[in-house]
């Protein structure tokens, strides 16, 4: 087990030995809060500042992350995300929609299309109505007779 543990330290210090002075200076850097507190800057230049790194292929440095992302906290603060509101506020707001719908198709009227439609439902109408008329005069006039009769009988 001591041998392992000594090996393992090995391995630390001669991983630091490679990593030359600049390194060295990141990991004491890098030591905690207490330790950067207590040295000042002044001590160092501009190059021995450590910089801190871009991840590559960050989804985060996307624009359109940034941008859906900002609009999620919007819509959030403002409560427009559905599963935020009740069940009851969902279901009242989706019945006033609905009104005002109807209400707003009443006061607009027919369109252009919907009369179109109603005239040319009419114009099958009369024509039906003229067809019926028509088969009923060339059935013979005791047949008719005979129709009338039974309504009257069952009428009765």
């Amino acid at each position: 087990m001591a041998s392992i543990r000594s090996d393992s330290r090995q391995v630390i210090s001669s991983s630091t030995s490679l990593q030359g002075p600049k390194e060295e200076r990141d990991l004491t850097n890098s030591a905690g809060p207490s330790l950067l507190c207590r040295q000042s800057t002044a001590d160092y230049g501009s190059d021995d500042i450590v910089q801190p790194r871009k991840l590559n292929g960050s989804s985060a440095d996307t624009p359109s992350y940034q941008n859906l992302h900002r609009e999620l906290l919007l819509s959030h603060k403002r409560g427009l995300l559905l599963e935020e509101k009740p069940e009851l506020k969902r279901v009242l707001e989706q019945r006033r929609l609905e009104l005002h719908k109807e209400e707003e198709m009443a006061r607009r009227g027919p369109s252009d299309l919907e009369t179109e439609l109603r005239k040319r439902q009419q114009k099958l109408q009369e024509q039906e109505e003229i067809r019926r008329r028509e088969s009923q005069q060339k059935i013979p006039e005791f047949v008719r007779v005979k129709d009338n009769l039974r309504r009257t009988q069952t009428s009765e």
